[in-house]
């Protein structure tokens, strides 16, 4: 139809998404990245990637909706300024940004069902739709950058030349066929290379001969504060510091971000005061002071809830860790919490 994906740009702004394009979908053109990547390893324990019908769907969105013609994605800002101190002050809590807030996935996908509504009521007849959240075998950031939307950083992350990257991306998979909005964005990061140099754990690898950034989710303090399970490896706790869930350190020197970013004007975004720079102590306190089942229902609509209690505990009390072990006289209230810990019954903490 003709005019459709101006209006439903514009439609999708409306509904509060800081930008939207539509993507054609022929096949990926990273697959084969994709899959070498799984072959190294680089993905940990996050099976899930490497499943063959979830790598199958990824390289062709066919399997995943059958005749389909477009893919409609938006993007949301989250930037939040950090609260004073934070996180230099290693005796607080830092949690990334995105997790400060209510859980996007919930947010985001709400107003995809908005966007699919009206698109139904303009195209005047049955349309066939999928709205994905991070939660299906996608590769959201190609289809960003097909949309016009940004191009893959260094630091791995879609970097939109007018915001930064610190976005929330969703998808909207039709079978309705919708004129590509804009053209792919090139490579705006030249020879900077602030976010590999800044990653305490070396976990950016630069780019692959084909011009990819790749990440080695093994060592990422993302990966290993919320998707690895299991005890953090020794040799890397001490550069983990005071960072409890999450990491933003290859977002932050991004001279994109330095220039461009802005606090996000989304209220489901703003931080809850708990997670916003909490001390350390106070975060312990809190989480022994709960079972697992009352930080899942207190956290039901926070993203942090994915880590678990007995995972955010199990960083905290690294944190606390990495702070005594930083000091010659060591807080005895910061020492008593350790050892209350100690009687946990989870073995990991």
């Amino acid at each position: 139809m003709e005019g459709l994906t101006d209006r439903l740009i514009e439609e999708a702004r409306r509904l509060g998404f800081d930008g939207a394009g539509v993507a054609d979908v022929r096949p990926s053109d990273h697959v084969d990245f994709y899959r070498a990547w799984l072959e190294e390893g680089h993905h940990g324990e996050m099976g899930y990637l490497a499943r063959p019908d979830a790598v199958e769907r990824r390289a062709d969105l066919e399997r995943t909706l059958e005749g389909i013609r477009s893919a409609v994605v938006v993007a949301q800002n989250y930037y939040l300024e950090d609260p004073d101190g934070i996180p230099d002050d290693p005796s607080r809590a830092v949690i990334a940004r995105y997790a400060r807030g209510r859980d996007y996935h919930a947010v985001i996908e709400e107003r995809l069902e908005r966007l699919l509504a009206w698109i139904r009521a303009e195209a005047a007849g049955p349309v066939e739709g999928r709205a994905y959240v991070d939660t299906g075998p996608i590769l959201e950031r190609e289809l960003a950058q097909r949309a016009g939307l940004g191009w893959f950083g260094k630091n791995t992350m879609l970097i939109d030349p007018r915001r930064g990257s610190y976005l929330f991306l969703g998808i909207l998979l039709l079978d309705l066929e919708l004129r590509p909005s804009g053209e792919e964005v090139g490579d705006h990061c030249g020879t900077c290379a602030r976010c590999i140099e800044a990653c305490p754990t070396d976990a950016l690898l630069g780019r692959n001969d084909e011009g990819a950034p790749v990440m080695n989710a093994r060592r990422c303090i993302s990966y290993l504060t919320i998707e690895h399970r299991g005890p953090i490896p020794r040799q890397l706790r001490p550069l983990i510091g005071n960072r409890v869930y999450g990491c933003d350190i290859c977002q932050e020197v991004c001279p994109w971000n330095v220039k461009f970013a802005e606090p996000t004007d989304e209220p489901a975004y703003a931080s809850r005061p708990e997670l916003d720079g909490p001390t350390l102590i106070a975060l312990a306190h809190r989480l022994l002071g709960m079972g697992e089942n009352e930080f899942l229902r207190e956290y039901a609509d926070s993203a942090i809830s994915r880590g678990r209690r007995k995972g955010l505990l199990r960083n905290v009390c690294l944190g606390l860790g990495n702070w005594l072990a930083g000091t010659e006289e060591p807080p005895e209230e910061a020492v008593g919490v350790l050892v209350r810990a100690l009687n946990e019954d989870r073995p990991l903490v």
